[in-house]
């Protein structure tokens, strides 16, 4: 028999609802809800690995549909969608559309009606149907072709599976459905009628006109229920019926997908923060560019601190210098031998500031892209149109490194800039920049911003706060990682991990110029974001930022310890363990092992 082609038809608003009731309670950093958005493109992802012929994700329209004219209190008992799942649905609509998938919501009409109309056409044009739903309503579309699967639970329902689980075929649905009623939905069946009283009349009358042309026969308080209902049996049945003669401007063969929208997710996928699929997709953009495809702005983007000059004459350092000195702000990293800062030696340093255009590239110093009459501080506060970044080797010394700018001429210079209490300054973990800083003499002063303790007041409960997690998180952006230059760390059959400067300038260039790139790009992302906060300004700058400097002192000298206080404090800690122990003992009628999960059990 041959293969026939595939129609998935996702019920998109039942998905939703499941999936804001059954995921954790996700949010971004802003507050803003996802946990329902994560769920169902999750699995329609899942679906979409298996590549069917044709797929369509249906909605409920909003508005009234025909079912409220037939009766009024149709769902009447429903609650009000609450607004954090209210929230997700146009940024679920926005994933669905950019991956390429066809949408469809009918107004007057339901999600059901949709799907069971594509799926009647689908059979009628010698498709098969899966229906992705867990809406037993569906159970009544089941037939030879057309299945029904709950993508989240893997649960797959075909004739048999459907009399399996309900005792009725599926031609028996709506009557089975009629008979029990739905308090979700607020359909009327007959009082006192469950699932094996309404399967055994529909056994031994046939149908739910048999049942009703029997009535009289049956006995007892369910047949005086029955009778009672006559009535509305007919409204019952209706409103349990799936419509599948909706007009619909597109047919089952036009359901076909098109390519995703790379720009359009991984705009949506930085705003939604679905960190890995923004790294996948940024891999997967990468791979099509090196395999021949042309590139696209995500790869620019990414890419676009590789373009930075590495200084290696003075008369591009003095230039530099100079568009420093002029920069209302500017981004400044370190780059060393190791992270022990008691021991590392800098090898390079990198700094990167804003200007108005790329046309602006170091042709005339002083070029910003920021308002000179603002004050500094307000100057850092974001609306940067572009970025320039360079890095000034000092210490690479691999075999064939090409000559370098003097260390300490180079510090020389920096310093009066960085030990300015006049200038502002952005780093990345500022604290390790100070630290190794000082052990050439030079003490950063001055309005400092740090990216990572910016991210940490607006995320205190994110898992990390390093450069390349926020990279990804506020930009987009998956940067280079210090492996990637460096190579992993030693293992049992790994290679060496080179040192800094063992790495060659071709790549160690561009890495270390992104790094001060990304940072300032941060800075203009996420001050904004503190500023809008009002209270975590202040905490911000009257705690976290003073705090660095002293916690750096603290880590380069040591602090002093009351040796003898400790001991005497650790000699008290003792006498009350013992003591605890003794009235735990006491309590327990014996003794036995606190330290112990088994005996304490």
């Amino acid at each position: 028999m041959p293969h026939k082609p595939l129609l998935v038809l996702v019920d998109g608003s039942s998905y939703l609802y499941r999936a804001f009731h059954a995921m954790p309670a996700l949010s971004t950093s802003r507050g803003e809800p996802t946990g329902a958005v994560y769920g169902v493109v999750n699995m329609l992802r899942r679906i979409l690995t298996d590549a069917p012929d044709y797929l369509a994700v249906v909605f409920d329209a909003k508005g009234k549909t025909f079912r409220e004219d037939i009766y009024a209190d149709y769902k009447a008992n429903r609650p009000s969608m609450p607004e954090a799942l209210q929230q997700q649905i146009e940024p679920l609509h926005a994933l669905v559309a950019a991956l390429g998938v066809p949408i469809i919501n009918v107004p007057g009409v339901e999600a059901d009606d949709v799907i069971g109309t594509l799926a009647s056409q689908a059979r009628a044009a010698g498709l098969s149907v899966l229906i992705s739903s867990g809406d037993k309503d569906f159970t009544q579309l089941v037939g030879d072709d057309v299945i029904l699967a709950n993508t989240m639970d893997g649960n797959h329902l075909d004739p048999k599976g459907v009399e399996d689980k309900f005792g009725v075929p599926p031609s028996l649905i709506v009557d089975y459905l009629a008979l029990v009623g739905d308090a979700v939905d607020n359909v009327p069946g007959v009082p006192k009628v469950g699932p094996k009283t309404a399967v055994n009349w529909l056994r031994a009358h046939g149908s739910l006109d048999g049942v009703i042309a029997n009535a009289d026969s049956i006995k007892g308080k369910v047949g005086e229920n029955l009778r009672a209902t006559l009535p509305q049996l007919g409204i019952s049945r209706e409103l349990v019926t799936i419509k599948c003669d909706v007009p619909l401007e597109r047919t089952p063969l036009d359901l076909t997908c098109q390519e995703p929208d790379t720009e359009r997710l991984k705009s949506l996928y930085t705003q939604l923060e679905f960190k890995s699929w923004l790294s996948a997709l940024l891999e997967m953009v990468e791979m099509a560019a090196g395999e021949g495809g042309s590139p696209s702005s995500t790869d620019a983007d990414k890419t676009a601190a590789r373009g930075a000059e590495i200084i290696l004459d003075q008369e591009r350092f003095d230039l530099w210098l100079e568009r420093l000195r002029q920069a209302p702000l500017f981004s400044f990293d370190t780059e060393t031998t190791g992270l022990d800062v008691l021991s590392a030696e800098i090898v390079g340093v990198s700094f990167a500031v804003a200007c108005p255009a790329e046309s602006d590239a170091l042709n005339g110093v002083g070029a910003t892209g920021l308002e000179q009459s603002e004050p500094p501080v307000e100057q850092a506060a974001g609306g940067i149109r572009s970025i320039e970044a360079a890095y000034v080797p000092v210490g690479h010394d691999y075999p064939g490194a090409p000559n370098q700018l003097l260390r300490d001429s180079v510090l020389i210079a920096l310093r009066p800039l960085l030990e300015d209490p006049d200038r502002v300054k952005v780093g990345q973990n500022l604290k390790y920049d100070m630290q190794i800083l000082a052990r050439y003499g030079i003490r950063m002063a001055g309005t400092l911003f740090d990216t990572m303790l910016e991210s940490y007041i607006l995320d205190s409960v994110a898992s990390r706060h390093d450069m390349d997690t926020l990279a990804l998180k506020y930009l987009g952006r998956k940067t280079t990682t210090f492996e990637a230059v460096a190579g992993k760390k030693s293992t049992a059959k790994g290679a060496k991990q080179l040192t800094f400067n063992q790495v060659p300038l071709e790549s160690a260039g561009p890495y270390a110029a992104e790094d001060a790139e990304v940072t300032l790009a941060l800075h203009d992302n996420l001050w904004p974001r503190v500023r809008e906060t009002g209270r975590l300004t202040s905490v911000f700058e009257t705690i976290e930022m003073p705090l660095v400097p002293v916690l750096a002192d603290m880590e380069r000298h040591g602090v002093k310890i009351d040796a003898a206080l400790l001991a005497g404090q650790s000699e008290e800690l003792a006498r009350g363990i013992i003591e605890i122990e003794r009235e735990a003992h006491e309590l327990a009628g014996e003794p036995f092992n606190l330290a112990s999960p088994k005996q304490i059990q």
